[in-house]
């Protein structure tokens, strides 16, 4: 079962990447976004369900081993780019803005973002990049909705 759990928090292996596989893990869901450009919302959706739930339950066993929020946990940064990414068009322009939008937030954790850091176990593994890709979902929204960009 712990295999299991490692194989889903560490997204079949990138959080073993010594440096940047939070980065690594969102820029995969980005590859996949622009090379599969039907996804419909339902699929988004019930994606997210699966990631966020796998999420909690692999980050809550592995912190008897790893520790609280370890780095190898890139799962959480999985769920927050499928949310910035959620209702956006199929652009490259826009799915590089998600991703340094939610990379911002993720790193920084302003507005919020670090208390939800502190709720137990996997669920303030998980909060804390939800939160993140719900910022920079509504600001590419407005962005977008505006003609920013």
């Amino acid at each position: 079962m712990i295999n299991f759990a490692k194989i889903l928090a560490t997204v079949g292996g990138i959080g073993y990447i010594p440096k940047g596989g939070g980065t690594m893990a969102s820029m995969v869901y980005c590859l996949v976004w622009v090379l599969l450009p039907d996804l419909s919302l339902l699929f988004q959706v019930v994606l997210l369900i699966f990631v966020l739930t796998a999420g909690v339950w692999s980050a809550t066993i592995l912190e008897k081993n790893w520790g609280k929020d370890n780095n190898r946990v890139v799962i959480d940064e999985l769920a927050g780019m499928i949310i910035a990414l959620l209702t956006i068009p199929v652009k490259l322009k826009f799915v590089l803005i998600a991703l340094v939008l939610f990379r911002f937030f993720d790193i920084l954790k302003p507005l919020g973002i670090r208390r939800l850091e502190k709720l137990p176990v996997g669920w303030g593994v998980m909060a804390d990049d939800v939160l993140s890709g719900f910022y920079s979902l509504v600001i590419l929204q407005l962005a977008i909705k505006v003609n920013l960009i």
